[in-house]
């Protein structure tokens, strides 16, 4: 027998047992005995592990919550999602899309105000970029972000989005925001906001996608450019001038547009980091922002963001967050 028909075979014998496993665990659950179910999960997934196992431990785990979260038991399940996570970070297990989707499936099944469910995503995040503190996988954001958006909870769901490169789907999220919550006279701010953010992260792609798609789809938005709202013609014309790069454009616009661009205090911080990044405006000297307006500017980035941060400090001065 060749090595690679005895490595087929001995992952048929695994494959086996843990499907006999699971079967005696499901009775027990569907039996009710939901804490003897849990505490034998336990005990297998340390089995497992210590056999350096992590195949069958993660796929025992998941399907075990899986199973949990359809009885409601959600302390038990959400207990095993975290092993789950466990599983992926101790084999230091290559990101892909299969396990991402799993993820963001636990998730989805997570009760809406748990703590649990605010620990997963953030260990989740942090697994899905190697544990360097960067600000999560953008296909796990665009997964979160869908999974809240079902819920109606937009403003997490745009948190996610600006994270992700789904720039489509930010902006039909953002069209039913604003549809659902939002005033008319507002239509024009809920793109505007998304859009700065966008740039801040240095996502142009997702800043126009997500500009273009909103002005189509918004059914209070007549067709342009130019728009009836002059917030959307400075957007525009903001767009254009990220792609031309000219100082003095960029410059004279957000002079022309200051009545519109006062209508929120924090779209002229985001135009001095999208200066900085853009256009090669001179970062101010005061190292960071201070207050709750840099809570808020910090919250775009990232707290994780803080070494990146260090490095072009002299380049482009401390980052937006977006909230």
């Amino acid at each position: 027998m060749s090595e690679q028909e005895s490595l087929r075979c001995s992952s048929a014998r695994n494959r086996g047992g843990v499907q006999r496993v699971e079967g005696k665990l499901r009775a027990s659950v569907e039996k009710g005995d939901y804490y003897e179910a849990h505490q034998m999960y336990r005990t297998l997934f340390f089995r497992y592990m210590s056999q350096a196992k992590h195949a069958e431990a993660k796929e025992l785990m998941y399907n075990g919550a899986l199973l949990f979260f359809s009885y409601n038991q959600q302390n038990s399940a959400a207990d095993l999602s975290m092993l789950v996570l466990e599983v992926l970070e101790k084999s230091e297990s290559k990101v892909e899309d299969d396990i991402l989707e799993q993820l963001a499936k636990l998730f989805s099944q997570m009760d809406q105000n748990s703590p649990e469910r605010v620990a997963f995503v953030s260990r989740a995040l942090k697994w899905s970029t190697g544990g360097s503190g960067k600000l999560g996988h953008p296909k796990l954001h665009q997964l979160l972000a869908i999974t809240l958006w079902k819920e109606q909870n937009y403003s997490e769901s745009r948190y996610h989005f600006l994270h992700s490169s789904d720039g489509e789907g930010c902006a039909l999220m953002l069209v039913e925001y604003s549809a659902s919550r939002g005033f008319r006279s507002e239509v024009d701010m809920f793109v505007a906001q998304a859009v700065l953010q966008f740039l801040c992260l240095k996502n142009k792609n997702s800043a126009s996608v997500v500009f273009s798609t909103y002005t189509e789809k918004h059914p209070s938005i007549e067709k342009g450019p130019p728009f009836v709202q002059p917030l959307l013609n400075f957007i525009w014309f903001l767009l254009l001038a990220v792609d031309g790069g000219k100082l003095t454009v960029f410059t004279v616009l957000c002079e022309q547009y200051q009545p519109s661009l006062k209508r929120d205090p924090m779209y002229n911080d985001y135009l001095d980091r999208i200066g900085q990044l853009f256009f090669g405006v001179p970062p101010k000297q005061s190292p960071s922002y201070g207050g709750l307006l840099g809570n808020l500017l910090n919250s775009l980035m990232g707290s994780g963001e803080e070494d990146d941060v260090a490095e072009e400090a002299q380049e482009d001065s401390s980052p937006i967050e977006l909230d």
